[in-house]
């Protein structure tokens, strides 16, 4: 892999709200745009991520979204990955977000959560996946750093 460029590496390597470092650098609220949710069942790669069982079917409630910065250039590609016993208590509105930054629902009582994370490089772009273990439930968050955030940061 290849090294991410240093400007880009306090994103990768935040331990708090991805979205509250974003809204800082944009100096506004983000900006949500769904690309597609739904219920998906769980690959074998996110269900060894996940440390689900491996050989039953798994279905998770999935969510892509485009991060905006500003009103014409997204700045992240996010996939989130709830599996259903995820989505029990509290964690059913994680099904309802519309256009609500999970950040807000995920950190609005702990400012750090419990996670695991790692950084990939995909197509000559950068990410990071959390697998973060919020309210007893373990859920994934995928975050791809588009050009256009590269050329504001």
């Amino acid at each position: 892999m290849t090294l991410p460029p240093a400007k880009l590496l306090p994103y990768l390597n935040a331990k708090g709200s991805l979205t509250t470092l974003l809204e800082k650098k944009s100096g506004q609220p983000i900006q949500v745009k769904v690309i597609k949710e739904g219920w998906q069942a769980i690959d074998f790669a996110h269900k060894k991520t996940l440390k689900l069982p491996l050989r039953h079917q798994s279905l998770a409630w999935v969510r892509e979204v485009l991060l905006f910065g500003d009103e014409h250039q997204a700045w992240v590609h996010a996939k989130s990955i709830f599996p259903l016993s995820s989505l029990t208590g509290e964690g059913r509105r994680l099904r309802h977000l519309g256009n609500t930054p999970i950040g807000y629902v995920l950190f609005k009582k702990n400012k750090k959560l419990p996670y695991i994370r790692q950084i990939f490089e995909q197509d000559g772009q950068f990410g990071r996946v959390n697998i973060y273990h919020w309210q007893g439930r373990r859920i994934l968050i995928e975050e791809i750093f588009l050009q256009n955030f590269l050329q504001v940061i």
